[in-house]
């Protein structure tokens, strides 16, 4: 599913990496993100050292539960 059909306040897994916006952090393929909201063309998200990352809105994700 793309990113911007996932609620707010979601983990979620990057099926497809995706190039980042200048200067954000890469996200590979496989990581598990929080997904917090999205912000125009990319979203507002944590990895799991709690950086901020920036995933485009149509990013092919997975809702991971727990």
């Amino acid at each position: 599913m793309k990113l911007y059909e996932v609620p707010p306040k979601t983990k979620v897994k990057v099926l497809k990496a995706e190039a980042p916006p200048p200067g954000a952090l890469f996200v590979p393929e496989g990581e598990v993100v929080f997904f917090d909201h999205i912000d125009g063309m990319y979203s507002y998200c944590l990895d799991s050292n709690n950086n901020v990352v920036h995933l485009k809105a149509w990013t092919e994700v997975e809702i991971i539960n727990g």
